[in-house]
């Protein structure tokens, strides 16, 4: 049997921008996604801590250590500069892989720096 498990989660970063007129997706500083193990073109749940919206997107890579997260293309009508955000990523792991799983979790600070790795 394989199980639904979250492997990644950026918790609490902030929005640093939106861009409407853009193909879509979530752009998220570099640091921040490697340390979180997520890839560019991943796909991510996105729970906006501010209004109660969820959508799912995916990654693409900003620039490193900038700590920009931008909402682009329609997600961008989901959420407003400054909100606070989740970041999720998840995969099927198999029953007897399960015991060793270890999910990559961070927190970030108000600058969107890694304050904490889990």
């Amino acid at each position: 049997m394989l199980r639904m498990m979250c492997k990644s989660k950026i918790h609490r970063v902030t929005v640093t921008d939106k861009s409407l007129n853009y193909e879509g997706s979530i752009t998220i500083d570099e640091e921040l996604a490697e340390a979180a193990n997520l890839l560019p073109y991943e796909i991510v749940k996105v729970a906006n801590l501010n209004n109660g919206e969820r959508f799912q997107t995916y990654v693409i890579n900003g620039r490193r250590g900038s700590g920009e997260i931008v909402l682009n293309g329609a997600a961008a009508r989901l959420g407003e500069k400054g909100d606070k955000l989740i970041i999720m990523a998840f995969c099927m792991v198999p029953e007897e892989k399960i015991r060793d799983f270890h999910p990559e979790f961070i927190s970030v600070d108000n600058d969107n720096r890694i304050a904490e790795k889990k």
